[in-house]
C-alpha cells in the first residue's frame, strides 16, 4: 500500500502546473506544462508588460526544455509567437495564422494552433537563449499573454 501511494505522489507531481513531467527531451531537458485559463489565472505585471490567462505568466527554462501548453478552460485559445517583441504590442499582431499549428522550436515561428476545451499542444523545444512572447488569438486583448525566457 504504501508502495502504490508513493507512485500516486510522484505521478501526481508531474501534474502540477510548471512542473517538469518524467519525460525527458533529447538534451535531459524535462517538459514543462504551461496552462491556459483565462477564467482562472488574473492579469498580473510582468517585466514585458501585462500578463494572464497562462500559468505560469514567464516561464524561466534552460535551453533543451520541452514546453507543452494545456487548455484547462472550458473554450478554445490558442498560444501563438509574437514575433520580435521585448514588451507585449498593445494591440494584437496574431493573425489567422495562428489557428494552424507550427513549428517546434521557440526560436521560430510557432503556434499551439486552435485548443480546444482540455486539448493539448505539441511540443515546442526551448532551442535557443532569448525572451519569447506569445498571446491568445481570441483573447489577446484579455490580456492573455505569456512570456518564456530561456537562459
Amino acid at each position: 500500500m504504501k508502495a502504490f501511494l508513493a507512485i500516486a505522489l510522484v505521478a501526481l507531481a508531474g501534474c502540477t502546473y510548471g512542473a517538469a513531467s518524467a519525460t525527458s527531451g533529447s538534451s535531459g531537458a524535462g517538459t514543462m506544462t504551461i496552462d491556459i485559463s483565462l477564467s482562472a489565472h488574473a492579469a498580473t505585471a510582468t517585466d514585458a508588460g501585462i500578463s494572464g490567462g497562462y500559468a505560469p505568466p514567464t516561464l524561466p527554462v534552460p535551453v533543451g526544455t520541452r514546453i507543452q501548453f494545456v487548455n484547462s478552460d472550458s473554450f478554445a485559445h490558442t498560444a501563438s509567437l509574437v514575433a520580435v517583441a521585448t514588451r507585449f504590442p498593445a494591440s494584437s499582431p496574431l493573425g489567422a495564422s495562428a489557428l494552424t499549428p507550427s513549428g517546434t522550436t521557440l526560436s521560430a515561428a510557432w503556434s499551439s494552433g486552435n485548443l480546444t476545451a482540455g486539448a493539448s499542444s505539441p511540443v515546442f523545444v526551448a532551442d535557443s537563449p532569448g525572451t519569447y512572447l506569445y498571446g491568445c488569438f481570441y483573447h489577446y486583448g484579455a490580456p492573455m499573454r505569456g512570456a518564456i525566457v530561456v537562459r
